[in-house]
């Protein structure tokens, strides 16, 4: 026992003491299982109903339905839902998702599904989603302190892989013997029981002592912290890099591998199992510089999939993507940690709602882009020319961070020594006129820029 509890970081052991983030966690977990099921249900159900030869405009539509409309439900019901507490946000969300999946699953039973129908569900059922993932992270933020927060964050992250590991698997079997549209209608069912359990969290009392910002203020603050845009910017384009591979990977896997649905929850599984040891490591690391490591997971990232332009075997495709899981596991604990250290609490749900507003847009648009391109250059293409683009990002990322860093370098320099200015016009003679006299050098005040 003392063992096992010396194996645990500390700051697990301190999160999961605390009742109210268990059953969070908890409620989560499930509805993350949920979202494991779908991985392959919701796919699987595009490809069931789309016209042969369409298949991936089709799956690209279904993926960008199920994720786009909470950009836009960010920013137009802003006015309303700013000013609601953390935990009806999540419950909300959850609600919402619940209906709708169980309507896509009963509209199957009685034979009425088809595309139209599908994608306008599925897009009912995400226009609360920045809100419900802005609610639970400020539920988070409120439980503890800034040290604190990162773990959570690791655990929250980790639960959300852990589904991953499970989830496609099992709806890979259950695809086969049942159906993928009442594999959604399990995905329902989870959501409603997160809806309930969330509304048992007990909410500390400075969760209603001061009015919440709008949507607005949220954008005005992201404004006003440069590393948090420049991190909001490189999150959105890599996600955005990201949504050709929830098109390609079906097809690459019916198409190159020549596989089912089983080997597409496979695929993920893996995924899984990768992203929950490198999230687990990431949370117990003690990271005091996070640029560093968003740099090194977007190019892992990318490097992981150009392979799969070129390979038709599932064997090391299946070892490349559980590397890819183990790279990307600490990516969201970390950058939510920033955003949570540098945000009041009572200002956080309007920024991270700011935040999903647009990262929340950027896969299923890159969906939607990797349809036409799914068709253009085939499915291992696809996943070739998103992960070479990825690497580009991570390069360019590196130079600007290095490029920041000399000029913040340069100019503390300055800040600190503006006497070295003349210095160095002395060693050098400093400038003369026409009559050889040395003329008395320029002395610039910190800050102030070279000519």
């Amino acid at each position: 026992m003392i063992v096992s509890h010396r194996l645990v970081p500390e700051g697990y052991r301190t999160v999961l003491g605390d009742p109210n983030f268990r059953r969070l966690s908890i409620a989560a977990l499930i509805s993350f299982l949920g979202d494991g099921l779908a991985a392959v249900a919701l796919a699987w159900v595009a490809l069931t109903l789309s016209p042969p030869g369409r298949e991936g405009l089709v799956i690209g539509a279904a993926i960008a339905a199920y994720t786009l409309p909470a950009a836009a439900g960010a920013v137009l019901l802003a006015p309303w839902l700013s000013r609601i507490d953390a935990r009806r946000l999540v419950s909300l969300n959850a609600t919402l998702r619940a209906v709708a999946l169980g309507a896509v699953t009963a509209l199957h039973l009685v034979g009425k599904l088809n595309v139209a129908s599908y994608v306008t569900l599925l897009a009912i059922s995400s226009v609360l989603a920045a809100w419900g993932t802005a609610g639970t992270y400020t539920l988070v933020s409120r439980m503890f302190t800034a040290e604190r927060r990162l773990p959570a964050n690791s655990l929250l992250s980790t639960a959300q892989q852990v589904s991953v590991i499970i989830g496609p698997a099992l709806a890979g079997v259950l695809v086969a013997n049942v159906d993928a549209a009442v594999v959604l209608g399990l995905d329902a069912l989870t959501f409603a029981f997160l809806g309930v359990q969330v509304l048992r969290v007990d909410t500390p009392p400075a969760e209603a002592a001061r009015r919440r910002p709008r949507l607005s203020a949220g954008f005005r603050l992201l404004g006003r912290r440069p590393h948090l845009a420049g991190l909001l910017g490189v999150t959105a384009v890599f996600f955005f890099l990201y949504g050709p591979v929830e098109v390609a990977l079906p097809l690459y896997i019916t198409g190159e591998l020549r596989g089912s649905a089983g080997l597409l929850g496979t695929f993920w599984t893996v995924f899984g199992v990768g992203a929950v040891l490198g999230g687990l490591l990431g949370g117990a690391l003690r990271v005091t510089r996070q640029w560093p490591l968003v740099v090194a997971v977007v190019a892992g990232w990318g490097a992981v999939l150009v392979p799969f332009g070129f390979l038709d075997s599932a064997a090391p495709a299946l070892l490349l993507f559980a590397f890819g899981g183990f790279v990307y596991g600490p990516f969201l604990a970390f950058s939510l940690a920033l955003f949570q250290n540098a945000t009041d609490p009572d200002d956080l749900p309007a920024v991270l709602a700011a935040r999903g507003a647009i990262t929340t847009a950027m896969t299923p648009i890159g969906a939607a882009v990797g349809g036409p391109l799914v068709v253009t250059v085939g499915a291992g293409g696809a996943l070739l020319a998103s992960g070479a683009a990825t690497v580009a990002l991570a390069g360019i990322t590196a130079l600007v961070l290095l490029a920041v860093r000399r000029a913040r370098g340069a100019l503390q320099i300055m800040q600190r020594h503006p006497e070295r200015n003349v210095d160095d016009d002395q060693r050098d003679g400093g400038d003369h006129d026409g009559g050889g006299r040395q003329s008395t050098p320029e002395i610039r005040r910190p800050g102030t820029p070279l000519n």
